[in-house]
């Protein structure tokens, strides 16, 4: 997938996690100071689809999960008013290779430090150290406890 535009693009990674609402706070408020807009983008995968089998899923199912709580989190972070354009994006895939993709011809691609994956000792993610060794823009990493630019 790859988004398009003239306008400066800011792309975000959003998971649910803590360090991904910051980056998506840090996001918006870049998108501000530059008078850009915000890609921002929900990768999401079915259990199986990398390395481990589990049993049959509803694909469509799955989706829609996918897509109500990623509306309820852009919801809950950003409020209904919008100080810059935030596109949203919910695609099904690897979450470094739909990040780096959408990332393909941005501005900066911003990700959180620490996902949802499970080894909480990490210093940095999997997904986001993937995107800061491959993207092709520049790559900002946003810890949870952030606020981001001009706050």
């Amino acid at each position: 997938m790859t988004i398009t535009d003239s306008t400066s693009r800011i792309v975000v990674g959003v998971d649910g996690s803590p360090s991904s609402q910051a980056a998506l706070r840090w996001a918006v408020g870049h998108a501000r100071l530059v008078g850009g807009v915000v890609d921002a983008v929900c990768a999401w995968n079915l259990p199986g689809m990398q390395d481990w089998s589990a049993p049959p899923v509803d694909t469509d199912l799955d989706q829609e999960n996918a897509r109500k709580a990623f509306a309820a989190e852009m919801r809950d972070v950003l409020g209904e008013e919008r100080t810059v354009e935030v596109r949203e994006h919910v695609i099904r895939g690897n979450p470094a290779e739909v990040l780096l993709a959408a990332a393909d011809g941005a501005e900066v691609l911003v990700v959180g430090s620490r996902g949802r994956g499970g080894f909480a000792s990490l210093l940095l993610g999997s997904v986001s150290q993937q995107c800061a060794l491959h993207a092709t823009c520049p790559v900002v990493i946003v810890r949870a406890d952030l606020k981001g630019p001009g706050k």
